[in-house]
């Protein structure tokens, strides 16, 4: 028998995890992003830029998780990686340079809360915030492309960092 979120046991938990989303500014991603922070006991997300849409194409994506993760809207990420970094947060930034180190490989800490910042969805997180991050990590990708959304890596991310909390 198939089990829905009504029959299933899975335990309730947040993780000492905040999402900052770079100017993620596609409704269908951003409704994703809820619906993935829900999923994975993200304690927050923060979304930073000028025009962050939040309409009925984003709650259609979201399944009114938007409702039940708390979130915050910020004009400048590199303010709120300044105040994250004096908060002791671990920031942690998911893109591929040539210093980022494979997600596979890295080891996340328990000890601090972490900020993961995900990147604008055509030009990824920054050059001021990469340098400003704690480290950098990527997905090992074995097709073609370079990329993947930012949704999807997200989702693989937010897996790795749980798994190893557990």
């Amino acid at each position: 028998m198939q089990l829905n979120h009504y029959n299933t046991n899975f335990q309730k938990r947040t993780f000492p995890i905040t999402l900052v989303c770079d100017n993620i500014t596609n409704a269908p991603n951003i409704g994703s992003l809820f619906r993935i922070a829900d999923a994975f006991g993200v304690e927050k997300i923060i979304f930073c830029g000028g025009h962050i849409p939040f309409g009925r194409k984003m709650t259609k994506t979201s399944r009114a998780t938007e409702k039940v993760v708390p979130y915050e809207i910020h004009e400048s990420a590199i303010s709120v990686i300044s105040e994250l970094k004096n908060n002791d947060y671990q920031i942690i930034s998911l893109e591929i340079t040539d210093k980022s180190t494979p997600i596979d490989s890295f080891k996340f800490s328990t000890e601090k809360p972490i900020a993961l910042v995900i990147g604008d969805e055509n030009f990824g997180v920054s050059e001021t915030i990469l340098q400003e991050s704690h480290n950098t990590i990527h997905i090992t990708m074995f097709g073609q492309n370079s990329s993947m959304n930012a949704v999807q890596a997200t989702n693989i991310a937010l897996y790795e960092i749980t798994k190893q909390s557990l």
